[in-house]
């Protein structure tokens, strides 16, 4: 049962269901009786329950929001499709249920997210990164951002 997000009527009914695009999820279209209201809502499969292990040692529930949130602020006004973000943000889920691991530390979180970032978006990427990494001051910025040159300009190595 889905409660109404207008009215709070527990009596909503699905009118459609379908599989997402990438299909890891169901997507319903729903109608409230009680206030007439259209609304969409997902459902997804979680394979297990993961927690975040802080930095400061505290434990918390793993948020698929939370991450997405997160890439999207990396991502604000950059040119990349919400589909391409969407499979991105569903394959980094996979990948942590996957480690075989309930418990998974915010660095190997923002590790994961910093590569697949690195292959979306450079500007999303120093993006993510100046807030992953606390940088502080421009020779921070500039810092990263000639390791990420000295990356790209590295010669191809000679066949004898």
């Amino acid at each position: 049962m889905m409660r109404c997000p207008f009215c709070g009527n527990e009596d909503t009914q699905v009118k459609d269901s379908r599989p997402t695009e990438d299909r890891s999820a169901i997507r319903r279209r729903r109608f409230c009786p009680g206030c007439a209201a259209r609304f969409t809502t997902f459902e997804r499969v979680q394979l297990r329950e993961l927690i975040v292990l802080k930095r400061s040692g505290r434990r918390v529930p793993f948020e698929r929001d939370k991450l997405q949130r997160s890439i999207d602020i990396a991502l604000r006004k950059r040119p990349v499709e919400p589909d391409r973000v969407e499979r991105m943000v569903n394959g980094l889920v996979r990948r942590l249920e996957s480690l075989g691991e309930s418990e998974v530390e915010t660095d190997a979180i923002g590790e994961l997210v910093m590569d697949a970032l690195s292959n979306l978006d450079q500007v999303a990427y120093v993006r993510y990164a100046s807030v992953y990494r606390n940088f502080r001051e421009a020779q921070d910025f500039e810092n990263f951002l000639s390791t990420l040159q000295g990356d790209e300009e590295k010669p191809a190595p000679l066949d004898d």
